[in-house]
């Protein structure tokens, strides 16, 4: 039975789409597919509900579901009196990016911290060595920075990130009109810092 015999029009674009999509975050296909369908889904799915809908190897399902776990995107649920494990993901689509956001920045960005940091504490010793540490430095500070202010959001309750994330162009705009009566745009950096601080 094809794809289009199982899932309603708009649910199979969504599931199609994300699919499409999962080359291009770091996943493969099925893996993007099993959590569109998941996330979709009113309830909870065993393995072989997701492999019959998608056409996929059960083999194939329970990979995905791995990946998905070891990225902490699905939960695993059991239900009275069947001995199948059965498959969710989160309900609340903030703690989803959360989630996301954690694990991209373990495997990701804490492994290139580290290396910045060994590196910052080499001696150069040629003039190339002295201009590529400075250019180091830059990148580290600027993730350091990143990784400071996404851990201040991070404890902010959803209603109010999702508040600072609609100030945006309110900020933007405070901050260049700022610029313009003093003249300066070193101190940008100091005044987003002063104002995520009022938002919290």
């Amino acid at each position: 039975m094809p794809l289009q015999d199982h899932l309603p029009p708009l649910n199979r674009e969504f599931v199609a789409h994300f699919g499409e999509m999962g080359s291009r975050w770091g996943i493969n296909r099925t893996v993007g597919q099993i959590y569109a369908l998941l996330f979709i889904s009113p309830n909870a799915l065993n393995a072989d509900e997701i492999a019959e809908t998608l056409e996929f190897s059960r083999s194939n399902v329970s990979m995905g579901l791995k990946e998905l776990q070891a990225w902490r995107l699905v939960r695993l649920r059991h239900q009275p009196g069947d001995r199948r494990e059965y498959f969710e993901a989160p309900a609340d689509v903030w703690e989803i990016f959360r989630v996301l956001a954690e694990e991209r920045r373990r495997r990701e960005v804490e492994p290139t911290l580290s290396m910045l940091r060994t590196a910052l504490l080499e001696t150069p010793k040629t003039d190339a060595e002295r201009h590529a540490q400075a250019r180091m430095r830059e990148m580290h500070d600027l993730i350091d920075r990143l990784m400071t202010w996404f851990d201040d959001v991070q404890k902010l309750a959803p209603e109010t990130a999702m508040q600072l994330m609609g100030m945006g162009a309110t900020v933007t705009r405070v901050l260049e009109l700022k610029d313009r009566l003093t003249g300066k745009s070193a101190a940008r950096s100091q005044a987003a810092d002063k104002a995520l601080d009022r938002a919290a």
